[in-house]
């Protein structure tokens, strides 16, 4: 049964690869607006969780509802067109396309929603000066910091106005003030858009910013809270 007002549920998932278990019948739900913090040891099945959250793998048993969209009933040009208009992705080392400026990364998924360029391009400057990288519009990703590089992954997760965000380990390539900045930025403007955040970290400042936390342990998830 799916929790009152949950935006995503996944229920009794279950993932493997070959003979190793990676989820074993792990529960999850968040509602909008809502930051989770999905946390764990290497190896527990957290990021696994994610990708199945998110549509990117498909899990072998059990369900993930979007609302009332089961996303394992969903073809692969299903989940990849959800994953373009509702779900945005922030990675640990930003993988933003190098040939491109940042203007031009923050505007690519509205770009491949059909929105025409130069409303992209307003659009996503808008987004970059809110995450206080305006300035670096025209560089390319290698001309900026790793600090200034990550605000526009999350100036292009949040571009599309995505109502999940999946941010694994958005933090791990940043030394501690930078990283403390980031979050503070993402969790706000999610926040202020009712995005909903599922947060993979391993970091308890950053699970810090979170509402609530689960972890992930021998492919079970549990609140952090329910832990002795």
């Amino acid at each position: 049964m799916t929790p009152a007002g949950s935006l995503l549920t996944a229920r009794a998932l279950h993932k493997a690869y070959g003979s190793t278990p990676a989820l074993d019948g792990a529960d999850f739900s968040i509602h909008p607006g809502e930051v989770v913090a999905v946390m764990g040891p290497s190896g527990s099945g957290k990021s696994t969780l994610l990708h199945c959250l998110a549509g990117i793998i498909r899990p072998d048993s059990g369900s993930v509802l979007y609302g009332s969209r089961d996303l394992t009933r969903m073809s692969d040009a299903q989940r990849s067109a959800l994953r373009r208009s509702d779900f945005g992705f922030v990675f640990q080392f930003g993988q933003l396309v190098p040939e491109l400026t940042c203007l031009e990364n923050v505007a690519l998924p509205l770009r491949l929603n059909g929105v025409k360029r130069k409303e992209a391009e307003e659009r996503s400057l808008e987004w970059l000066e809110r995450l206080e990288v305006g300035e670096v519009g025209a560089k390319r990703p290698g001309e900026v910091s790793g600090g200034q590089g990550q605000r526009v992954a999350v100036a292009r997760a949040l571009a599309a106005r995505p109502r999940v965000i999946f941010a694994d380990e958005p933090t791990g390539a940043l030394d501690s003030l930078n990283g403390e900045r980031v979050m503070s930025l993402l969790t706000d403007a999610a926040r202020d858009t009712s995005a909903a955040v599922v947060l993979v970290t391993h970091e308890a400042r950053v699970a810090a910013y979170s509402d609530r936390e689960i972890v992930v342990r021998d492919g079970k998830a549990r609140e952090m809270a329910g832990l002795a």
